[in-house]
């Protein structure tokens, strides 16, 4: 929200550039410096509140509120004069990709999916979250493989919310390079002209997606090029290529259909010998939309494309524009078509789910209906991760932001980064006019914004339970594994959890009894029912040495007659107990570009403006350890010493060790205030207050 009055800013180090090279991952970033300026033994920050313009570059920060903000590049100007010492350290990916099986080296037919939705950088610009009552997200990761983020800038640096989220399912994430018109091809012209400049070219595109996290880069030339031009062309995609795998395992270029040999501007719909240059410089080739069954069988037989038939990527545009096959609604047509002839698919702008609607509300049920008609044509990958593995089902967005079963903020809000790892959404008839359906659901959660809701019928008829796969995994288990199942059920059902392993199609769990020697250390962890009806289930898992493949609820009614279910899940965890209790203390946290303003109070009938406070807090703290932070404020003192010290507030949840507090009203100065960061572990055990990070600024008046 926009805050009327002055501005006021905390002045900042100067640094020198460190030097610019594709292996500077580590270098760096401006503004960080100013954690310099605090001793090392210093828990309070001395803070003059000076009245100044704010030096936080307007592209990386949002002009109101100084909240961090995710953007491209506009130039070959911009692009060439890109040093990492300035780039934005909140848009960088905290999460690396984790691995799947198959891997996409060895899939045949692979699936990208180019989001493409008005303009780019809309509410997932805001790294941090922002508040949105019927936001877009996509959750259906598990069908894919790559995922590609589409603008109309020169260059596109994907926000590093989809980043974070696609990489906690194993999805490659590209970059756009895009040039078109007039304007591209003076671009083209001036890059493509010799060795040095499109290698320079190159050596930006790469140290771009080092530094942010990301995984490759779409190339679209949709522009005529000189004579000259095209034929450096395959040789910047080699390059390019070549400096991406070098640097990134997994790492990708593709070539989008476009421009010919001849330098012509000519969209084939196919791979052919008049495209096929560009093909055999780069990893893959993104076909244009308006293909026919006869551009596939043609493709088949083509001898340039021999062996790469899953390095081929046939468009399908869903908002179907032109002469397509399918789209919209009948966007399985194309697949249909796609995977008959072997080869990958490339989804164009699937946000049409939420585009097409008038009401924005019925996002989901119309995104899950449309992944539900292409699931025959896709295929559910395994993730392969170490434990612990914990999902609570949080899309990254909700209603309220929950924390165990109780509402923590009660608003609408977007944040993918947020989103957990995601379970199998589907839907299935059963015999005797039985069926169940699964979907996400925000109107409760036991941590995050939404919850995994399992709904059906189960017919008399069926006598056996009904076992509903909610995750495929690739989990190695070494050691006596502990199993956490949080869930609601409705009356008339029984529920279980159970497990498939490389050893056994089914284990069954052996529920921890009351005085088990780990109820001990567990008391906050496992119990039966909390004030909200959650039911916290704790299991052991005893086989070991195997990997576990998937996860299945078991739901077996308890009447002889047909019987309604509704099975709402809160959290799964699984994890060894050896290292339950393991935490760690906050490490070097610090603040720094502070700025000040003057704003409206909380109270609409406040007649004065109120002291506001923007800052940025950093700390170190083990990933592996925690899943978010919780970042909170109190008074210590204030301009009346005899008002004692104020309670711990909450400001919001970190999914890194950076995180900008924005907006934070504060007692007019002098005051002393505090910053206390906790870290959330995966466990879901509370981590000692001794283990909490702090820091206390102290501010007055010149």
């Amino acid at each position: 929200m926009s805050l009327p009055g002055d501005v006021t800013t905390r002045g900042k180090v100067e640094v020198q550039d460190v030097e610019e090279n594709v292996d500077s991952k580590l270098a760096p970033l401006s503004g960080m410096q100013s954690c310099l300026d605090e001793p090392p033994d210093s828990s309070v920050i001395h803070e003059v509140v000076r009245h100044a313009e704010t030096t936080l570059p307007a592209k990386h920060y949002d002009a109101d509120t100084t909240e961090p903000i995710s953007c491209g590049l506009q130039s070959l100007e911009q692009l060439l004069s890109w040093k990492r010492s300035e780039a934005n350290p909140f848009n960088i990916a905290v999460v690396p990709r984790a691995g799947r099986e198959p891997t996409l080296a060895s899939s045949s037919r692979r699936t990208l999916v180019s989001h493409d939705m008005m303009g780019g950088y809309l509410d997932d610009r805001f790294i941090q979250g922002t508040a949105a009552e019927a936001p877009y997200a996509f959750y259906h990761w598990q069908y894919i493989d790559i995922f590609n983020y589409f603008t109309h800038n020169l260059v596109t640096v994907p926000p590093a919310v989809w980043t974070n989220a696609a990489h906690k399912h194993g999805v490659v994430v590209l970059g756009t390079f895009i040039t078109e018109w007039t304007d591209g091809a003076t671009v083209c012209e001036a890059f493509l002209k010799g060795e040095e400049s499109y290698r320079a070219v190159a050596d930006k595109l790469v140290q771009i997606s080092l530094c942010y996290g990301f995984d490759g880069w779409l190339i679209n030339i949709e522009n005529e090029l000189s004579e000259a031009a095209v034929k450096n062309t395959p040789l910047f995609l080699r390059y390019l290529s070549d400096q991406m795998h070098e640097r990134t395992a997994g790492s990708l270029v593709l070539w989008y259909d476009s421009v010919i040999r001849s330098g012509e501007l000519k969209w084939q719909n196919e791979l052919n010998d008049f495209n096929r240059m560009f093909f055999d410089s780069c990893d893959g080739f993104f076909t244009n939309y308006n293909w026919t069954e006869t551009s596939l069988e043609w493709m088949s037989d083509y001898s340039g494309a021999h062996g790469r038939h899953a390095d081929i990527y046939v468009g399908v545009d869903v908002f179907a524009r032109g002469e397509v096959v399918g789209g919209k609604l009948e966007t399985n047509k194309a697949l249909e078509k796609i995977r008959k002839h072997n080869f990958s698919a490339a989804i164009f702008a699937p946000g049409w789910v939420y585009e097409s609607l008038e009401n924005k509300k019925e996002f989901c049920q119309n995104q899950d209906m449309f992944w539900h008609l292409l699931t025959d044509y896709l295929y559910v990958h395994h993730l392969s991760v170490c434990l612990p593995f914990v999902s609570s089902f949080c899309q990254g967005f909700g209603k309220s932001i929950y924390c165990r079963g109780q509402v923590e903020s009660r608003r609408n809000w977007l944040l993918l980064s947020a989103q957990d790892v995601q379970p199998l959404y589907q839907q299935k008839q059963l015999e005797g006019q039985g069926w169940f359906k699964t979907r996400g659901c925000s109107e409760d959660a036991w941590d995050g914004g939404s919850s995994f809701l399992l709904e059906g019928l189960i017919p008399a008829t069926h006598t056996s339970p009904v076992c509903i796969k909610i995750f495929s995994l690739h989990v190695p288990v070494s050691a006596v594994t502990l199993v956490r199942l949080v869930y609601k059920c409705s009356p008339g059902v029984s529920v279980s959890l159970e497990l498939s392993t490389t050893e056994a199609s089914s284990v069954s769990l052996t529920d921890l009894p009351g005085d088990h020697h780990l109820m001990k250390d567990l008391s906050q962890f496992c119990g039966e029912e909390n004030s909200e009806g959650w039911i916290v289930r704790c299991s052991l898992l005893e086989v070991l040495q195997c990997s576990i493949q998937g996860v299945c609820i078991s739901l077996q009614r308890q009447q002889d007659r047909d019987t309604p279910f509704r099975c709402r899940l809160g959290q799964i965890m699984i994890r060894d107990v050896t290292h339950l209790l393991d935490s760690s203390p906050i490490q070097s946290l610090c603040v720094y570009d502070l700025v000040w303003r003057r704003g409206a109070g909380a109270s609409p009938d406040s007649t004065s403006p109120r002291l506001i406070l923007n800052t940025t807090v950093r700390w170190d703290y083990p990933s592996n350890l925690t899943r978010y932070f919780r970042v909170y404020w109190r008074r210590l003192r204030g301009p009346d010493p005899r008002i004692p010290a104020g309670p711990l507030e909450l400001v919001g949840r970190a999914y890194s060790n950076l995180y900008r507090v924005t907006e934070l009203a504060l007692p007019e100065p002098p005051g002393l205030i505090e910053l206390v960061v906790e870290p959330v572990s995966k466990a879901g055990v509370p981590v000692p207050e001794s283990n909490w990070g702090r820091r206390s600024i102290s501010y007055y008046s010149e």
